[in-house]
């Protein structure tokens, strides 16, 4: 009988006059068949047509695992003595497709090329037919993910009292990434950004050895923990001992932001309208020039992943879309201020996955 999420992707294809579609290891590879395989030198590749029908070709070193989890589909094992182009060779024979599409965002030139051999024609670019294939979460996929929030959220909260002034970026954060673990986490979502002072207004900055708390500086955390292969992906940003009137007008702005964030989004509402809103809102507190990022970007089985919550995105919103609101003002040499959570439509409006206290908070 055909998977649920495999009819999700037919339904995809067959809109889109897509005969079939190949992924390599990934969130999508994953989503559709359960199993996690790394993507390494040897070609792993999933092919489903629009007919539901599965084929693969394996690296034979996995092949109990594939036989235990997909004994459905199709597929063909190549050994590393003997390569891999006689395997691609007969998953075009047994699927005898004249076109194929790719996930472009993920599948690399190598695995690309060696299908376009195997198959004697160019592979042809998938995304837009594959965006809506994760979009809504079913219930389990928001359970497991709000597992990760909490898991997320009480590693912080142990972690902050003891932090001081003194403590480099990099202390702080491993003291994190140990609270995760011992929450239950499978591991860091992504590299965990702590930054203090000045450092805090690079958005992706990497945090150092070399950089050490001190007494009014902000401290911003992005962190997020895996759980069951999805993520959490949260900012708070805190104050060393004090704060000036400055920073907690700063401050006050961005968490007005992210409050209007969450009250706009509902069902129907369009992700160019809340981004537009957000950010009007930031630039009309006279911090225009402290804008360096749109509003947000879905989540779940990937730290970003549709929809984008950005201008020019006229998608509208579906009950069980979760995305980030993460509005940010960002001035070099002195902080940046970033409160971002993760948030759910629903059919009426929007729920905050997350519930860590936004409200500005001052430790050490």
């Amino acid at each position: 009988m055909t998977s649920p999420r495999i009819a999700k992707l037919q339904t995809l294809l067959q809109a889109a006059d897509l005969p079939a579609v190949a992924f390599v290891p990934g969130p999508n590879f994953y989503y559709l068949t359960g199993v996690h395989l790394h993507l390494m030198e040897r070609p792993t590749i999933l092919i489903v047509t629009a007919e539901g029908a599965i084929h693969a070709a394996i690296p034979a070193l996995e092949r109990d695992r594939w036989n235990a989890d997909m004994p459905e589909a199709e597929t063909v094992f190549w050994q590393d003595s003997e390569g891999y182009a006689g395997a691609l060779t007969t998953l075009a024979r047994q699927t005898g497709l004249d076109r194929l599409g790719v996930e472009s965002g993920r599948m690399r030139h190598f695995e690309a090329a060696a299908l376009e051999a195997a198959f004697g024609f160019r592979v042809v670019d998938a995304s837009k037919a594959l965006a809506k294939l994760r979009l809504i979460k079913e219930p389990e996929e928001l359970a497991t993910m709000e597992r990760a929030i909490r898991i997320s959220e009480a590693a912080l909260e142990d972690t902050l009292p003891r932090i001081v002034a003194g403590m480099s970026e990099t202390e702080i954060r491993a003291r994190l990434n140990i609270a995760m673990l011992e929450r239950g986490a499978d591991g860091p979502a992504y590299d965990l950004i702590v930054l203090t002072g000045g450092a805090s207004a690079d958005c992706h900055g990497v945090p150092s050895p070399d950089r050490r708390v001190a007494r009014g500086d902000a401290l911003l955390f992005d962190w997020g923990a895996a759980a069951g292969g999805y993520a959490a992906d949260l900012t708070r940003t805190f104050f060393v001992e004090t704060v000036s009137e400055a920073h907690r007008d700063i401050y006050q702005t961005v968490l007005d932001a992210n409050r209007l964030g969450l009250s706009t989004a509902a069902p129907g509402v369009t992700y160019d309208a809340l981004d537009t809103a957000v950010l009007r809102l930031l630039a009309e507190r006279g911090y225009a020039d402290m804008i360096r990022h749109k509003t947000g970007h879905g989540l779940g089985l990937d730290v970003h992943e549709a929809p984008q919550v950005m201008v020019g995105n006229r998608e509208t919103m579906s009950p069980g879309t979760v995305f980030t609101i993460e509005p940010g003002l960002y001035r070099p040499d002195d902080l940046g201020v970033r409160i971002e959570d993760d948030v759910v439509v629903t059919e009426t409006g929007a729920r905050s996955l997350s519930v860590m206290s936004r409200e500005l908070r001052i430790i050490g």
